[in-house]
C-alpha cells in the first residue's frame, strides 16, 4: 500500500496512491457507500426481529431498551441522580457514569416529536448518528485512498461482529459521528471545526477523550514542526478539543465533593478502572484456564485482532491524527478493567483500524472481484448472525 512519507503530509493532500476525486463525484460515491451501509444494518435488524419473534421477545424493546439504553433513557427523562443500583459488595452503579450528550439529544428529539416514545427518539438519534458517521468515515477514506477504499471502509465498519450496536440506542454511533468529522477537519486543517466537534465527542462517552487527544497531538506536532508559527485557529481548536470531556468530569467531581477524582470514583463503583491491563490479564487467565461462555473468547479474539490492525496501521504510516485517535481507544479498551465482554463495543468507534483491510480488499477487488465479494459476504453473515445472538440469546451486557 502506498503511503505518504511524512505522517503530516496527508494533512495537506490525499495519498499519492489515490488522486483526489472530482467534487461532483463525491455525492455519488457517498450515496453508494451509505446505501450499502444501510443495507447491512437493515439486514442485521431484520435478523434480530425474526430471531426475537421466534423466541417470544420484542425486537423494538431489544434495540431501544437494552442494558445501557435504559440508563440513558432514565437520564433523558429524569436527569442525573434518579437511578443508583447496588448489585454487590463494593459496587455502586450510578447514572453519573454516563456522559450527557446522548440523553440531551433524546430529550431534544422528544420535545420536537412528542408523539414518539423516548425509546423511539433514542433510536432515531442513534440511527441518524450512524448515517452521519458513515458519511464522515467515507470522506476520510476518499481523501486518503480514493472511492473504492472509502466505500469498503464504510462497509467493513457496518459489518463488524458487534455492529448490531450501531442499530441500538447506544452512544457509539454518536461518538463515531463526531469523531469522524473532527478527524476529517484535522486532515483538512479546519482547526475550529476539529476542536468544536472533538468537544462534543467528549460529551458523548468517556473514551470520547480519544478525539481530543488526536486534535491535541496533531496540533502539538504542527506547532513543533512550524516552530510556533501557526494560525490562531489552531490554538483555539486545540483548547476547545478537551473542553467537553473535561467539563463533564469536573461537574461530576464537584457534585461528588472531589473535583478531580469524583468522576473516577463513580467509575470505580461500576468496577471500571484504568489498571494498565492487570484486570484484563487476570480475567483472560481465568477464562483460558477454566473456560467461559462464548462471548468472552470472541471478545478476546476481537481485541487481539484490533491490536494487530493497529500495528498494520503504524506500518502503513497512517496520518498522525488517525494513529493518535485509534491508539487511545485501543489503550483504553486493553488497559481498562471491568465488563470484558464490552471491549469490542468500546472499539467500534476505532474505524481507522479498518483502513489496512479496506486497502487490501480494494486491491483484491480489482484483480479478483469474486474473492473480495466472498470475504465481504462472509463478514456480513458473521455480523448478522452474531449480532442477533448477542442481542437475543447471550443475556450479557453489550
Amino acid at each position: 500500500m502506498t503511503a505518504p512519507s511524512n505522517s503530516t503530509a496527508v494533512l495537506d493532500a490525499p495519498s499519492a496512491s489515490a488522486p483526489a476525486p472530482r467534487a461532483s463525484a463525491r455525492p455519488a460515491t457517498a450515496l453508494h457507500a451509505l446505501t450499502l451501509f444501510a443495507a447491512a444494518r437493515l439486514t442485521g435488524m431484520l435478523a434480530v426481529a425474526l430471531d426475537s419473534r421466534l423466541s417470544g421477545q420484542q425486537p423494538f424493546a431489544l434495540l431501544g431498551r437494552s442494558w445501557d439504553s435504559l440508563w440513558y433513557l432514565g437520564i433523558a427523562a429524569q436527569g442525573y441522580g434518579a437511578h443508583t443500583l447496588h448489585p454487590g459488595p463494593g459496587l455502586v452503579y450510578a447514572d453519573l457514569a454516563f456522559f450527557p450528550l446522548y440523553p440531551w439529544l433524546i430529550r431534544a428529539v422528544h420535545t420536537v416529536l412528542p408523539m414518539l416514545g423516548a425509546g423511539a427518539c433514542g433510536l432515531l438519534v442513534a440511527w441518524a448518528a450512524a448515517a452521519a458517521a458513515a458519511l464522515g468515515i467515507h470522506r476520510i477514506g476518499l481523501r486518503l485512498h480514493g472511492p473504492s477504499v472509502a466505500t469498503l471502509l464504510v462497509v467493513l465498519w457496518g459489518v463488524l461482529p458487534h455492529s448490531v450496536v450501531l442499530s441500538m440506542g447506544y452512544t457509539e454511533p454518536v461518538l463515531t459521528a463526531f469523531a469522524a468529522w473532527s478527524l476529517y477537519a484535522v486532515l483538512t486543517r479546519r482547526w475550529l471545526w476539529a476542536g468544536t466537534l472533538a468537544a462534543l465527542a467528549g460529551l458523548a462517552r468517556p473514551n470520547g477523550f480519544a478525539v481530543a487527544a488526536a486534535v491535541l497531538v496533531t496540533a502539538g506536532w504542527e506547532i513543533v514542526r512550524r516552530r510556533g508559527r501557526v494560525p490562531h485557529r489552531l490554538w483555539t481548536g486545540a483548547l476547545l478539543a478537551p473542553a467537553g470531556w473535561a467539563a463533564y468530569v469536573l461537574w461530576v467531581g464537584i457534585r461528588k465533593g472531589d473535583p478531580l477524582g469524583g468522576y473516577f470514583a463513580v467509575q470505580r463503583g461500576w468496577g471500571s478502572t484504568f489498571d494498565f491491563g492487570l484486570g484484563s490479564a487476570r480475567f483472560t487467565k481465568k477464562m483460558l484456564l477454566r473456560g467461559d461462555v462464548f462471548i468472552f473468547p470472541v471478545a478476546l479474539g476481537i481485541v487481539a485482532v484490533a491490536v494487530l490492525l493497529y500495528a498494520l496501521l503504524l506500518l502503513d504510516r497512517a496520518p498522525l491524527p488517525l494513529l493518535a485517535y485509534s491508539g487511545v481507544l485501543l489503550l483504553i479498551a486493553v488497559c481498562g478493567s471491568g465488563f470484558f465482554e464490552s471491549k469490542p463495543r468500546f472499539l467500534l468507534p476505532a474505524f481507522p483500524l479498518l483502513l489496512p483491510l479496506a486497502c487490501a480488499l480494494a486491491r483484491t477487488a480489482r484483480t479478483r472481484p469474486a474473492h473480495a465479494l466472498l470475504v465481504v459476504g462472509a463478514l456480513a453473515g458473521l455480523s448478522v448472525s452474531y449480532g442477533a445472538y448477542l442481542l437475543v440469546h447471550a443475556g450479557r451486557p453489550l
